[in-house]
């Protein structure tokens, strides 16, 4: 798994929480777990828990099989 892919992947996540008013920001990669965080819209939408786990873990897992999570962090 190399920063281009995950970068193209998560470009592919990004289009579509955009046209919510949403985004995506990859905090950190470890141990093979994605770690990130929904802004814009996303952070008060009362959907996101299952955007979260239905569309955008879901996408980024097919596309990166070497990833064994997708984690989202709060904003703080």
């Amino acid at each position: 798994m190399n920063t281009e892919s995950i970068n193209k992947t998560i470009e592919k996540v990004r289009e579509g929480l955009k046209t919510e008013g949403g985004d995506i920001e990859v905090i950190e990669i470890r141990d093979n777990v994605l770690y990130v965080r929904l802004i814009g819209s996303c952070q008060t939408c009362p959907m996101s828990s299952m955007t979260m786990k239905n569309w955008v873990e879901k996408t980024i897992l097919f596309e990166l099989p070497s990833l064994s999570a997708v984690k989202a962090v709060q904003a703080t």
